[in-house]
This record gives C-alpha cells, sequence and structure tokens, in this order.
C-alpha cells in the first residue's frame, strides 16, 4: 500500500484537478482510507495482498457511481500504479520509514488534511529515504491524479493489460 499521506495526496490532487466530480469530500476522503482501515487488506484490494490489486474485480463488487466508492477506486488505481508502474524495488525494511520521512513534505505541498480516524496510523520522522525520492513521489502523485475515473473503469472491463497486469518487484 503506497503511505496514508500518498493516497490522501492523490486525493487533494484529484480535486485540484477534476472541480465538479466530487459532490461530498468526507465521502470521498472516507472511500480513499477505507481500503487500507481494516485488518485484512487483500478484501478491500480485491488481491492477495494490497500491493496486487485487481481492479477488474473491484467493479465485480462495486462502482464509482458516489463519491464514497470513487476515493476507494482511486485508493486501488493508486496502489496498482503505486507498485506496477512506480516503485522499482521494495523493501518493507524500508518504506515506511521512507512514508514517515516524506509524510510532512507531501502533506504540507498538497494541503493533505489528515482524517481523525487515520490521525494514530501517520508518523512524522526526518532523515534520508533509501526507496522514494520526494521529487519522484510528487510527480507520481501529480500524474496518478490526472487520470479520469471512467477511462480507467472502460479500460479496465475491456481488459486493457496496462491496468490489469502485475509486475514483480525486485525486493532489497
Amino acid at each position: 500500500m503506497a503511505g496514508y499521506v500518498i493516497h490522501l495526496a492523490v486525493g487533494e490532487e484529484y480535486l485540484r484537478i477534476h472541480p465538479g466530480d466530487i459532490n461530498d469530500y468526507n465521502e470521498f476522503i472516507e472511500g480513499i482510507i477505507y481500503p487500507d482501515s481494516v485488518t485484512d487488506k487483500s478484501l478491500t484490494h480485491y488481491g492477495p495482498k494490497s500491493s496486487q490489486v485487481n481492479l477488474k474485480k473491484f467493479f465485480n463488487d462495486r462502482d464509482i457511481e458516489d463519491d464514497f466508492n470513487k476515493g476507494y477506486f482511486i485508493h486501488l488505481v493508486t496502489d496498482y500504479l503505486f507498485y506496477n508502474k512506480f516503485l522499482d524495488t521494495f523493501s518493507k525494511k524500508y518504506i515506511y520509514n521512507d512514508y514517515d520521512i516524506l509524510n510532512k513534505p507531501l502533506k504540507e505541498k498538497f494541503n493533505v488534511k489528515i482524517p481523525l480516524k487515520v490521525k494514530e496510523n501517520i508518523y512524522y520522522k526526518s532523515g534520508e529515504t533509501k526507496i522514494l525520492n520526494f521529487d519522484d513521489t510528487i510527480e507520481f502523485i501529480k500524474n496518478t491524479a490526472k487520470y479520469n475515473l471512467g477511462d480507467i473503469k472502460k479500460a479496465v472491463l475491456e481488459g486493457d493489460k496496462n491496468w490489469l497486469e502485475i509486475r514483480p518487484l525486485k525486493k532489497i
């Protein structure tokens, strides 16, 4: 899973780029945080683990007609892109520390409001990141937020491999 602040930053940027697409901000944000707020993330990510999101299975269960599900779907799209298009290497040892280091500057850059529900799960550290680069992460957030959710849905349902293939990551 991408960190909460990354997910929320994508949400804030999505709202900026797609004004009028979301009617209920709070429902949208609830949808964004929901998939990582459960014990068994494989159920909410429709795959064996949160790094192996199955976007097509989402549409067997839900649709993107309300703001909660739009937030939920953008969360899954973010995870899909994060693990299959953005990251080259992965290490549980380093990734969570990198999130903690990037949380404050990303929160400030994208004017992220931390929901009370997840506030205790977000940490702030200083130091050097090992896997994530700040500037690259900003670009990832901006590029992810540009996508039109309806276009992604159409591509997924038509079997577009760009949205369905899971790429193994090099572990360090």
